[in-house]
């Protein structure tokens, strides 16, 4: 069995997968994916992941992409230190859990990071270079993101995802009222995927927010999920970003 993990930064996708990992305890290779100089995109990776995006897993030649899929993947084939409920019910709350983060959180968060950050980095690249990188991003949707940051978000845009953010943290909050964890009395891929996502952004990138006021059952559920032994591995996990990149939860893609 040989498992390799192509990754960036451990932050939002590439933290995703990889605490299931370490918190399974199984053995991998680690192949750093540096964004910065836009590896993702250059043929050794898009002949990996046609998508050009991290992470990906490979098992035994394998290839399997998508964070979420990567977990349940993972669930199959390592069952033995379970990360997803085996009762039914237990298993259908975590998958609606990631449904709604996968799709009403996190592009929402991430819109905010490529507003302050990779706006900057895209305006800052000459045009015609800057055409030449657009070229080599296979998916239109990466492009179409990369021209919007360049050009910058509409305030209604940012306006419409600060509000999807605080309608999940207040749902958050109102969850971890009911129960410990998100899908019920277990830790499970559910918390895992809003945690790479929010669990320490929200906070830094949106003060006003005063979250420690408007959501304390969340910011202590945050400090459990840190503490954990296999999340602090996975946050120690090669990171070259530049200074201040790390303090939003989307990946240069």
């Amino acid at each position: 069995m040989a498992l390799k993990y192509y990754h960036a930064e451990p932050l939002a996708n590439s933290l995703k997968s990889m605490i299931p990992l370490k918190e399974k305890g199984l053995a991998y290779e680690s192949i750093y994916v540096d964004l910065h100089k836009f590896e993702q995109h250059q043929p050794w990776f898009v002949a990996i992941n046609p998508e050009g995006q991290v992470p990906v897993l490979d098992h035994d030649g394998t290839i399997i992409t998508h964070t979420t899929v990567i977990n349940e993947y993972l669930e199959d084939v390592f069952p033995d230190v379970p990360l997803r409920p085996r009762d039914p019910v237990g298993a259908a709350r975590m998958r609606y859990w990631n449904k709604f983060i996968d799709e009403h959180v996190m592009n929402h968060v991430s819109m905010h990071g490529w507003h302050r950050l990779v706006g900057v980095i895209a305006r800052n690249i000459e045009n015609g270079d800057f055409e030449k990188l657009m070229a080599n991003i296979p998916l239109p949707d990466q492009r179409k993101k990369w021209m919007t940051a360049r050009s910058g978000f509409s305030e209604a845009d940012l306006a419409n995802a600060t509000a999807k953010i605080e309608y999940a943290v207040d749902k958050v909050e109102k969850q971890l009222g009911e129960t410990p964890w998100l899908a019920g009395q277990d830790y499970t891929l559910a918390d895992i995927n809003f945690y790479s996502h929010c669990g320490m952004m929200v906070e830094r990138m949106f003060p006003e927010m005063a979250l420690s006021k408007r959501a304390p059952r969340l910011v202590e559920w945050r400090d459990r999920v840190t503490a954990r032994p296999a999340v602090a591995a996975a946050l120690k996990s090669e990171d070259r970003t530049a200074p201040g990149l790390r303090t939003w939860s989307g990946e240069v893609r």
